[in-house]
């Protein structure tokens, strides 16, 4: 396993995106979506967007499952319908 935090954060993407699949179907809206912010090459950050009704709970659940593959996460809440997980690893 790569020990680059940019390319440990790819690899999450990639797991959230394959796990959380069913909010994010292709030509519809996507309740989650994902962004990966480099521009602290030494602490890049996995963005997870949670944007729907009771975002709080799908948050929790994306949450728990970043916690789990070892990233430390944070959470931004906008709104009750707009929450950001953001995640850091190394």
């Amino acid at each position: 396993m790569t020990s680059d935090p940019a390319d440990i954060l790819d690899d999450l993407a990639d797991q959230v995106a394959e796990e959380f699949e069913a909010y994010r179907q292709p030509d519809e809206f996507k309740d989650v979506s994902l962004v990966i912010d480099n521009n602290d090459p030494e602490r890049p950050t996995l963005i997870v967007h949670v944007e729907r009704e009771d975002a709080d709970t799908l948050a929790d659940k994306i949450e728990n499952f970043l916690q789990e593959r070892g990233a430390r996460t944070q959470r931004e809440r906008h709104s009750d319908t707009d929450v950001r997980v953001l995640a850091t690893v190394g």
